[in-house]
Protein backbone atom coordinates (compact mmCIF):
# COMPACT_ATOMS: atom_id res chain seq x y z
CA UNK A 1 0.00 0.00 0.00
CA UNK A 2 1.03 3.52 -0.48
CA UNK A 3 0.59 6.69 1.16
CA UNK A 4 0.04 9.51 -1.37
CA UNK A 5 -0.65 12.03 0.81
CA UNK A 6 3.23 11.62 2.31
CA UNK A 7 4.70 13.40 -0.05
CA UNK A 8 3.23 14.55 -3.35
CA UNK A 9 6.65 16.35 -4.82
CA UNK A 10 7.05 16.39 -8.90
CA UNK A 11 9.91 15.40 -10.20
CA UNK A 12 9.92 15.69 -14.33
CA UNK A 13 13.43 16.17 -14.88
CA UNK A 14 13.92 12.87 -16.69
CA UNK A 15 11.39 14.67 -19.43
CA UNK A 16 13.75 15.54 -21.91
CA UNK A 17 11.44 15.50 -25.53
CA UNK A 18 7.33 16.09 -25.68
CA UNK A 19 6.12 15.11 -28.73
CA UNK A 20 2.18 15.91 -30.08
CA UNK A 21 2.03 19.14 -28.30
CA UNK A 22 -0.05 22.18 -30.33
CA UNK A 23 2.31 25.01 -30.88
CA UNK A 24 -0.61 27.48 -29.15
CA UNK A 25 0.38 25.40 -25.78
CA UNK A 26 3.75 24.65 -25.95
CA UNK A 27 4.88 27.50 -23.40
CA UNK A 28 2.21 26.66 -20.98
CA UNK A 29 3.32 22.93 -21.29
CA UNK A 30 6.82 23.76 -21.05
CA UNK A 31 6.29 25.56 -17.65
CA UNK A 32 4.65 22.87 -16.22
CA UNK A 33 7.22 19.85 -17.34
CA UNK A 34 10.46 22.28 -17.31
CA UNK A 35 12.89 22.54 -13.90
CA UNK A 36 14.54 25.50 -15.12
CA UNK A 37 17.70 23.92 -15.34
CA UNK A 38 17.48 22.30 -19.16
CA UNK A 39 15.15 23.11 -22.30
CA UNK A 40 12.45 20.85 -23.33
CA UNK A 41 12.67 19.98 -26.63
CA UNK A 42 9.32 19.67 -29.07
CA UNK A 43 9.48 17.19 -32.41
CA UNK A 44 6.38 15.88 -34.08
CA UNK A 45 9.37 12.89 -35.55
CA UNK A 46 9.19 9.75 -33.63
CA UNK A 47 13.07 9.05 -34.48
CA UNK A 48 14.22 12.61 -33.92
CA UNK A 49 12.29 12.32 -30.34
CA UNK A 50 13.95 9.11 -29.30
CA UNK A 51 17.57 10.26 -30.80
CA UNK A 52 17.22 13.59 -28.88
CA UNK A 53 16.10 12.28 -25.63
CA UNK A 54 18.86 9.52 -25.39
CA UNK A 55 18.27 7.89 -21.94
CA UNK A 56 15.72 9.86 -20.76
CA UNK A 57 11.53 10.15 -20.95
CA UNK A 58 9.77 11.14 -23.71
CA UNK A 59 6.35 12.94 -23.03
CA UNK A 60 3.69 12.75 -25.36
CA UNK A 61 0.01 14.33 -25.52
CA UNK A 62 -1.65 10.61 -26.43
CA UNK A 63 -3.85 12.17 -29.29
CA UNK A 64 -1.41 13.18 -31.32
CA UNK A 65 1.15 10.65 -30.93
CA UNK A 66 3.53 10.37 -33.44
CA UNK A 67 3.65 7.36 -35.71
CA UNK A 68 5.83 4.68 -34.56
CA UNK A 69 7.05 6.61 -31.20
CA UNK A 70 5.33 3.81 -28.86
CA UNK A 71 7.08 0.83 -30.44
CA UNK A 72 10.50 2.86 -30.27
CA UNK A 73 10.10 4.62 -26.78
CA UNK A 74 9.12 1.69 -24.68
CA UNK A 75 8.31 2.22 -21.06
CA UNK A 76 10.24 5.82 -21.33
CA UNK A 77 7.38 7.32 -23.01
CA UNK A 78 5.25 9.47 -21.06
CA UNK A 79 1.56 10.34 -21.43
CA UNK A 80 -0.13 14.04 -20.50
CA UNK A 81 -3.53 15.40 -20.44
CA UNK A 82 -5.44 18.23 -19.50
CA UNK A 83 -6.69 18.47 -15.87
CA UNK A 84 -9.88 18.07 -14.60
CA UNK A 85 -9.94 21.90 -13.89
CA UNK A 86 -8.95 23.07 -17.00
CA UNK A 87 -9.52 26.53 -17.55
CA UNK A 88 -11.22 29.33 -17.61
CA UNK A 89 -12.65 28.76 -21.65
CA UNK A 90 -12.26 25.99 -24.23
CA UNK A 91 -9.50 24.05 -25.13
CA UNK A 92 -10.87 24.27 -28.73
CA UNK A 93 -10.61 28.07 -28.85
CA UNK A 94 -7.00 27.55 -28.00
CA UNK A 95 -7.28 28.57 -24.21
CA UNK A 96 -3.75 26.72 -22.99
CA UNK A 97 -4.62 24.77 -20.11
CA UNK A 98 -4.17 25.63 -16.63
CA UNK A 99 -3.88 21.76 -14.90
CA UNK A 100 -2.60 18.75 -16.72
CA UNK A 101 -2.00 15.46 -15.66
CA UNK A 102 1.31 13.34 -16.55
CA UNK A 103 1.32 9.65 -16.26
CA UNK A 104 4.12 6.91 -16.34
CA UNK A 105 1.61 3.77 -16.60
CA UNK A 106 -1.14 4.78 -18.70
CA UNK A 107 -3.59 7.58 -18.95
CA UNK A 108 -6.83 7.97 -17.05
CA UNK A 109 -9.32 7.68 -19.54
CA UNK A 110 -7.97 4.04 -20.90
CA UNK A 111 -9.41 1.26 -18.97
CA UNK A 112 -7.45 -1.41 -20.95
CA UNK A 113 -4.50 -0.87 -18.44
CA UNK A 114 -3.56 0.50 -15.17
CA UNK A 115 -3.03 4.43 -15.15
CA UNK A 116 -1.39 6.50 -11.79
CA UNK A 117 -4.64 7.19 -11.13
CA UNK A 118 -6.09 4.40 -11.37
CA UNK A 119 -3.06 2.80 -8.98
CA UNK A 120 -3.72 5.55 -6.25
CA UNK A 121 -7.43 4.68 -6.38
CA UNK A 122 -6.48 1.41 -5.78
CA UNK A 123 -3.98 1.00 -3.06
CA UNK A 124 -4.02 4.78 -1.61
CA UNK A 125 -3.70 5.13 1.87
CA UNK A 126 -5.68 8.43 2.39
CA UNK A 127 -5.84 9.92 5.85
CA UNK A 128 -8.01 12.45 7.69
CA UNK A 129 -6.10 15.22 6.80
CA UNK A 130 -6.28 14.90 3.23
CA UNK A 131 -10.09 13.35 3.32
CA UNK A 132 -10.98 16.67 5.05
CA UNK A 133 -8.78 18.65 2.42
CA UNK A 134 -10.63 16.69 -0.13
CA UNK A 135 -13.82 17.91 1.38
CA UNK A 136 -13.41 20.97 1.67
CA UNK A 137 -12.15 21.38 -1.86
CA UNK A 138 -15.27 19.57 -3.28
CA UNK A 139 -17.39 22.30 -1.32
CA UNK A 140 -15.33 25.04 -2.66
CA UNK A 141 -16.27 23.56 -6.23
CA UNK A 142 -19.58 23.33 -6.06
CA UNK A 143 -20.48 26.70 -4.29
CA UNK A 144 -18.50 28.66 -6.22
CA UNK A 145 -19.61 26.60 -10.19
CA UNK A 146 -16.74 25.53 -10.72
CA UNK A 147 -16.31 22.48 -13.96
CA UNK A 148 -13.34 22.11 -16.11
CA UNK A 149 -14.18 25.37 -18.58
CA UNK A 150 -15.77 27.79 -16.60
CA UNK A 151 -16.36 29.24 -13.07
CA UNK A 152 -20.05 30.43 -12.49
CA UNK A 153 -21.71 30.64 -9.19
CA UNK A 154 -25.22 28.41 -10.32
CA UNK A 155 -28.39 30.54 -10.94
CA UNK A 156 -31.02 29.56 -8.97
CA UNK A 157 -34.21 26.89 -10.81
CA UNK A 158 -35.98 29.03 -13.33
CA UNK A 159 -39.04 26.65 -11.55
CA UNK A 160 -38.94 23.70 -9.20
CA UNK A 161 -39.11 20.28 -10.94
CA UNK A 162 -42.43 18.53 -11.24
CA UNK A 163 -40.60 15.26 -12.34
CA UNK A 164 -38.18 13.28 -11.74
CA UNK A 165 -34.93 15.43 -14.12
CA UNK A 166 -32.03 13.86 -15.87
CA UNK A 167 -29.20 15.60 -17.70
CA UNK A 168 -27.65 13.61 -20.36
CA UNK A 169 -23.55 15.15 -20.98
CA UNK A 170 -23.14 14.93 -25.11
CA UNK A 171 -19.12 14.21 -26.05
CA UNK A 172 -16.93 14.68 -28.67
CA UNK A 173 -17.52 11.43 -30.48
CA UNK A 174 -14.11 10.59 -31.94
CA UNK A 175 -12.46 11.88 -28.25
CA UNK A 176 -9.86 9.19 -26.91
CA UNK A 177 -11.98 8.83 -24.00
CA UNK A 178 -14.90 7.51 -25.70
CA UNK A 179 -12.68 5.49 -28.22
CA UNK A 180 -11.16 3.77 -25.42
CA UNK A 181 -13.88 3.61 -22.50
CA UNK A 182 -17.11 4.17 -24.80
CA UNK A 183 -18.02 0.21 -24.40
CA UNK A 184 -19.39 -0.32 -27.37
CA UNK A 185 -21.90 2.80 -27.08
CA UNK A 186 -22.44 4.36 -30.46
CA UNK A 187 -22.39 7.82 -29.96
CA UNK A 188 -24.80 10.72 -28.81
CA UNK A 189 -27.69 10.08 -29.97
CA UNK A 190 -27.38 5.97 -29.31
CA UNK A 191 -26.80 7.54 -25.13
CA UNK A 192 -29.25 9.53 -25.44
CA UNK A 193 -31.42 6.34 -26.84
CA UNK A 194 -30.28 4.72 -23.68
CA UNK A 195 -30.94 7.05 -20.89
CA UNK A 196 -34.48 7.77 -22.22
CA UNK A 197 -35.23 3.76 -22.46
CA UNK A 198 -33.87 3.45 -18.46
CA UNK A 199 -35.83 6.88 -17.45
CA UNK A 200 -38.71 6.49 -19.75
CA UNK A 201 -41.11 8.74 -17.38
CA UNK A 202 -37.64 11.25 -16.69
CA UNK A 203 -37.58 14.63 -17.88
CA UNK A 204 -34.55 14.53 -20.09
CA UNK A 205 -32.53 17.53 -20.72
CA UNK A 206 -29.55 17.12 -23.40
CA UNK A 207 -26.43 18.94 -23.30
CA UNK A 208 -24.48 19.29 -26.70
CA UNK A 209 -20.59 18.99 -25.95
CA UNK A 210 -19.52 22.41 -25.65
CA UNK A 211 -15.82 21.52 -28.45
CA UNK A 212 -18.85 19.95 -30.50
CA UNK A 213 -21.37 23.14 -30.36
CA UNK A 214 -18.56 25.18 -31.35
CA UNK A 215 -18.21 23.59 -34.59
CA UNK A 216 -14.73 22.19 -33.75
CA UNK A 217 -15.05 18.59 -33.13
CA UNK A 218 -17.23 15.97 -34.25
CA UNK A 219 -20.45 14.45 -32.66
CA UNK A 220 -23.32 17.10 -33.79
CA UNK A 221 -26.65 15.72 -33.92
CA UNK A 222 -29.66 16.99 -35.39
CA UNK A 223 -31.89 18.76 -33.25
CA UNK A 224 -34.78 17.24 -34.57
CA UNK A 225 -33.15 13.42 -33.99
CA UNK A 226 -32.30 14.66 -30.46
CA UNK A 227 -35.98 15.41 -29.61
CA UNK A 228 -36.95 11.77 -30.08
CA UNK A 229 -35.47 11.32 -26.80
CA UNK A 230 -34.54 14.50 -24.75
CA UNK A 231 -37.26 17.00 -23.67
CA UNK A 232 -35.31 19.68 -23.75
CA UNK A 233 -31.91 20.64 -25.55
CA UNK A 234 -30.08 23.23 -23.35
CA UNK A 235 -27.15 25.32 -24.56
CA UNK A 236 -26.34 28.69 -23.52
CA UNK A 237 -27.11 27.69 -19.61
CA UNK A 238 -24.09 26.60 -18.06
CA UNK A 239 -22.93 23.10 -16.64
CA UNK A 240 -22.72 24.17 -12.79
CA UNK A 241 -26.35 25.71 -13.14
CA UNK A 242 -27.97 22.66 -15.00
CA UNK A 243 -26.28 19.92 -12.15
CA UNK A 244 -28.31 22.47 -9.73
CA UNK A 245 -31.77 21.64 -11.55
CA UNK A 246 -31.64 18.07 -12.35
CA UNK A 247 -31.86 14.89 -10.09
CA UNK A 248 -29.14 12.93 -11.78
CA UNK A 249 -27.19 12.05 -14.92
CA UNK A 250 -26.42 9.81 -17.34
CA UNK A 251 -22.96 9.70 -19.17
CA UNK A 252 -20.71 7.89 -21.19
CA UNK A 253 -17.25 9.09 -19.88
CA UNK A 254 -18.07 12.28 -19.94
CA UNK A 255 -16.44 14.91 -16.82
CA UNK A 256 -19.81 15.51 -15.87
CA UNK A 257 -20.60 12.62 -14.36
CA UNK A 258 -17.80 13.05 -11.97
CA UNK A 259 -19.01 16.68 -11.30
CA UNK A 260 -22.01 14.91 -10.78
CA UNK A 261 -20.88 12.85 -8.09
CA UNK A 262 -19.44 16.29 -6.26
CA UNK A 263 -22.98 17.61 -5.83
CA UNK A 264 -24.58 14.36 -4.35
CA UNK A 265 -26.31 13.53 -7.88
CA UNK A 266 -27.35 10.27 -9.14
CA UNK A 267 -24.92 9.22 -11.99
CA UNK A 268 -25.79 6.59 -14.29
CA UNK A 269 -22.31 5.38 -16.57
CA UNK A 270 -22.85 4.11 -19.95
CA UNK A 271 -19.55 3.59 -20.57
CA UNK A 272 -16.00 2.83 -18.22
CA UNK A 273 -14.63 6.72 -16.82
CA UNK A 274 -12.09 6.53 -13.94
CA UNK A 275 -14.45 7.81 -11.84
CA UNK A 276 -16.74 4.17 -12.16
CA UNK A 277 -16.64 0.67 -10.54
CA UNK A 278 -15.59 2.85 -6.77
CA UNK A 279 -18.84 2.24 -5.57
CA UNK A 280 -20.11 5.57 -6.18
CA UNK A 281 -21.67 5.18 -9.88
CA UNK A 282 -24.67 2.83 -11.40
CA UNK A 283 -22.40 1.23 -13.84
CA UNK A 284 -24.22 -0.35 -16.87
CA UNK A 285 -20.96 -1.34 -18.53
CA UNK A 286 -18.82 -4.58 -17.85
CA UNK A 287 -16.61 -3.62 -14.70
CA UNK A 288 -12.89 -2.78 -15.02
CA UNK A 289 -11.73 -6.16 -12.73
CA UNK A 290 -8.57 -4.59 -11.55
CA UNK A 291 -11.38 -1.52 -9.45
CA UNK A 292 -11.56 -3.89 -6.44
CA UNK A 293 -12.17 -1.58 -3.71
CA UNK A 294 -15.45 0.92 -2.77
CA UNK A 295 -13.99 4.61 -2.29
CA UNK A 296 -15.89 7.47 -0.32
CA UNK A 297 -16.24 10.64 -2.52
CA UNK A 298 -13.58 12.50 -0.70
CA UNK A 299 -10.72 9.73 -1.37
CA UNK A 300 -12.22 9.99 -4.88
CA UNK A 301 -11.78 13.62 -4.51
CA UNK A 302 -8.10 13.18 -3.24
CA UNK A 303 -6.84 11.34 -5.69
CA UNK A 304 -8.12 12.89 -8.54
CA UNK A 305 -8.04 16.31 -8.18
CA UNK A 306 -5.31 16.57 -5.65
CA UNK A 307 -2.48 13.91 -6.17
CA UNK A 308 -2.53 13.24 -9.53
CA UNK A 309 -2.67 16.27 -11.71
CA UNK A 310 -0.46 19.74 -11.83
CA UNK A 311 -1.57 23.04 -11.48
CA UNK A 312 -0.42 26.48 -12.95
CA UNK A 313 -0.90 29.68 -11.05
CA UNK A 314 -2.34 31.85 -13.70
CA UNK A 315 -0.93 35.22 -12.01
CA UNK A 316 2.23 34.30 -10.78
CA UNK A 317 2.63 31.17 -13.57
CA UNK A 318 4.00 29.12 -11.19
CA UNK A 319 3.07 25.51 -9.87
CA UNK A 320 0.42 25.97 -6.99
CA UNK A 321 -2.40 23.68 -5.17
CA UNK A 322 -5.68 23.38 -6.81
CA UNK A 323 -7.26 25.68 -3.83
CA UNK A 324 -4.99 28.23 -5.48
CA UNK A 325 -6.13 28.31 -8.85
CA UNK A 326 -10.06 27.92 -8.03
CA UNK A 327 -9.57 31.11 -5.88
CA UNK A 328 -8.41 32.75 -8.90
CA UNK A 329 -11.26 31.71 -10.45
CA UNK A 330 -13.41 33.10 -7.40
CA UNK A 331 -11.58 36.26 -7.48
CA UNK A 332 -12.72 36.93 -11.18
CA UNK A 333 -9.24 36.08 -13.18
CA UNK A 334 -10.18 36.05 -16.45
CA UNK A 335 -7.92 34.85 -19.82
CA UNK A 336 -6.83 37.57 -22.02
CA UNK A 337 -9.16 37.59 -24.97
CA UNK A 338 -6.40 37.47 -28.33
CA UNK A 339 -6.43 37.81 -31.39
CA UNK A 340 -5.62 33.65 -31.88
CA UNK A 341 -8.69 33.05 -29.34
CA UNK A 342 -10.97 35.06 -31.89
CA UNK A 343 -9.85 34.03 -35.28
CA UNK A 344 -10.58 30.26 -33.82
CA UNK A 345 -14.00 31.21 -33.03
CA UNK A 346 -15.31 32.64 -35.94
CA UNK A 347 -13.41 29.46 -37.60
CA UNK A 348 -15.59 27.44 -35.06
CA UNK A 349 -19.03 30.01 -36.22
CA UNK A 350 -17.93 28.97 -40.36
CA UNK A 351 -17.93 25.47 -39.59
CA UNK A 352 -21.23 25.25 -38.04
CA UNK A 353 -22.48 27.46 -40.72
CA UNK A 354 -21.27 25.03 -43.64
CA UNK A 355 -21.83 21.75 -41.43
CA UNK A 356 -18.16 20.86 -41.03
CA UNK A 357 -15.31 20.80 -38.49
CA UNK A 358 -12.64 22.80 -37.77
CA UNK A 359 -10.30 20.65 -36.70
Amino acid sequence: MIAPDATNERNDRDIRVACGIAWWKRKRIAQFLGDGQARLLFSDDAHQAVAAAGDGAIAVWPSRTPAGLEELAGDRLVRIEDGFIRSIGLGADLHPPLSIVVDRSGIYYDPSRPSDLETILEDGVFSPGMRARAEALTEMIVLRGISKYESQVPSAARIARAKRTILVAGQVEDDLSVRSGGAGVAGNLELLRRARAAEPDAHILFKPHPDVDAGHRRGHVPDAALHQYADEIVRRESMPSLLARVDGVHVLTSLTGFEALLRGLDVTVHGQPFYAGWGLTRDLAPPVVRRTRNLSLAELVAGTLILYPRYLDPVTERPCPPETLLQRFAEGWKPRLTWLIRLRRLEGRIARLFGTVSR
